[in-house]
């Protein structure tokens, strides 16, 4: 195992720091090899008794483009499917319904889509299922059987994905809308019987131009949701 260093510490913080997400890329291709390697730091990830819960499938060219069809067809009709998870609650509060009407309102002005102006903001809603164009979708899912607190397990595999990504130049934008379409992804990727929808993930590299990437959410202060005792 290497030795960390100061100078170690200092560069995953920078990356950390350095990412968000991003809502159109270039279409500079991502190497099988890379996308292999990012996957494999990011399955260093722990995970309650080793079980590693997470499955990944990766998309590109051709498949990309034929998932992100067959997604379309059913949102161009209206269709919406029954998630396999409940992701949002069904009645906000704050003050997480300021922080999210916040980022929503960010990234339509950056876009210059009007309050209101619900075509524009469907087919922005739409560029979801295109991956933002990006050259690489991955499709993250687990297994039914396994217990609600795997996701907790999911979740530390993406951060590490994410963050993975950063250091090696790449962006991401983790994209919950996938699920909701689970039986047309299923169906589409001819998926296992008990593997369930959690999300969706854009990678590749920023397009430098795009307004929309100027969007950089703000965090909380950690006095704001952390408790400390005895220190």
């Amino acid at each position: 195992m290497p030795d960390f260093t100061p100078q170690t510490c200092a560069t995953v913080a920078a990356v950390l720091r350095s990412r968000h997400s991003i809502r159109r890329f270039l279409p500079t291709p991502v190497s099988l090899e890379v996308v292999s390697e990012l996957l494999e730091l990011a399955a260093r990830a722990p995970s309650g008794g080793n079980v590693q819960p997470w499955r990944v499938h990766a998309l590109a060219g051709d498949a990309r483009k034929a998932l992100s069809a067959a997604i379309l067809a059913e949102y161009e009709q209206g269709a919406r499917e029954k998630r396999d998870f409940d992701f949002y609650p069904t009645q906000w509060s704050e003050p997480w319904l300021s922080r999210r009407r916040k980022m929503g309102f960010g990234l339509y002005g950056l876009l210059n889509i009007a309050k209101g102006d619900k075509e524009r903001m469907r087919v922005q809603s739409g560029r979801n299922y295109l991956f933002f164009d990006a050259p690489v979708g991955l499709i993250l899912t687990l297994d039914e059987r396994l217990g609600h607190g795997m996701f907790l397990d999911c979740g530390v595999f993406v951060g590490n994905l994410l963050t993975a990504a950063r250091a090696h130049g790449l962006d991401t934008c983790v994209q919950d809308s996938f699920a909701d379409y689970p039986a047309t992804i299923r169906r589409h990727l001819k998926l296992g019987e008990n593997e369930r929808i959690v999300t969706g993930i854009a990678l590749g590299y920023a397009d430098p131009d795009a307004p929309e990437n100027r969007l950089v959410t703000e965090r909380e202060p950690v006095a704001a949701f952390a408790d400390f005792q005895g220190f």
